[in-house]
């Protein structure tokens, strides 16, 4: 059984290539990226590496060919690129006769009002219309999405949020990708959608875990949208990136990353990294 992981140089993909190679021979491995150059290391542990390039759907046919399981690792940008980059990639599969296609996709995207969810819920569909067995691992949000403001809070800033009580299932991404991994080579797990989250909780109990971590209080600042946007403006970010930022808070505060579930856990066959433990982790590795 060949199993492909598209982007697999990138911080997602290079975490379930690494958790594959935990359970399967490198010879059932194979790779799609960009620039193969980056993956010359894995070469050299036996994974077959493949140039492929959702923006060049050529590519794709010689990636795709002979694959049994392919892993779609969602892309980012504006909608009209992702879509194209999406049709493409899925286009490609059909071609090449695919038998399961997982793709990371992100939290109730069938139904959630989150700014993220209604690409990812078009790209789900596409995949549907395709009628391949497939998988839709709807990850909640990175803790590694916090490390500006945990680095903020390390030397004495303030926890800056506009999300008020809104809950947040944050998982390591070193987490969700051995989840990933564990469908990719597992059996049963076609047609399913897994929402994966970690225990839910909000901005200050999060705070809370890294004061214990850190040894230091942490100030949380309660802000509406126009004031933490005018902040992080202050704090270097730039214009283009601030909508991104506004909306996420939005869409925590508003519930859109709120859903119960325990897949992540059952994925994994163990509980999630607890937050304590995932937030020295992540602040080892920033130091």
């Amino acid at each position: 059984m060949k199993i492909l992981v598209t982007g697999a140089t990138g911080k997602f993909g290079s975490k379930v290539v690494e958790a594959l190679l935990k359970t399967i021979p490198a010879s059932d491995l194979v790779v799609s990226v960009r620039n193969p150059e980056k993956a010359e290391g894995l070469r050299a542990l036996g994974v077959e590496v493949r140039h492929g390039n959702f923006d060049q759907p050529k590519t794709l046919d010689s990636a795709f060919s002979g694959i049994d399981r392919l892993l779609i690792i969602s892309t980012f940008g504006d909608y009209e690129t992702i879509m194209r980059q999406h049709t493409n990639a899925v286009a490609a599969a059909e071609r090449a006769q695919v038998k399961f296609i997982a793709y990371t996709s992100i939290t109730n995207a069938s139904e959630s009002k989150f700014f993220l969810a209604s690409s990812h819920r078009a790209r789900e569909e596409a995949i549907l219309k395709t009628g391949i067995p497939y998988s839709f691992l709807r990850n909640n949000w990175y803790f590694e999405n916090e490390i500006g403001n945990i680095q903020g809070a390390k030397v004495g800033a303030p926890w800056i949020t506009s999300a008020e009580k809104g809950k947040v299932g944050w998982a390591l991404r070193q987490d969700l990708a051995e989840a990933a991994a564990n469908v990719l080579s597992g059996k049963g797990h076609e047609n399913t959608v897994y929402e994966l989250s970690g225990k839910l909780i909000t901005q200050e109990k999060l705070v809370s875990a890294l004061e214990d971590v850190l040894g230091k209080e942490v100030h949380v600042q309660q802000v509406n949208d126009a004031t933490y946007a005018d902040i992080m403006k202050g704090a270097g970010v730039s214009e283009a990136y601030l909508p991104m930022l506004v909306n996420t808070q939005k869409g925590i505060r508003d519930g859109g990353l709120e859903i119960e579930s325990n897949d992540l856990e059952k994925l994994l066959g163990r509980p999630s990294t607890p937050v304590n433990e995932a937030l020295s982790q992540i602040i080892s590795q920033i130091s």
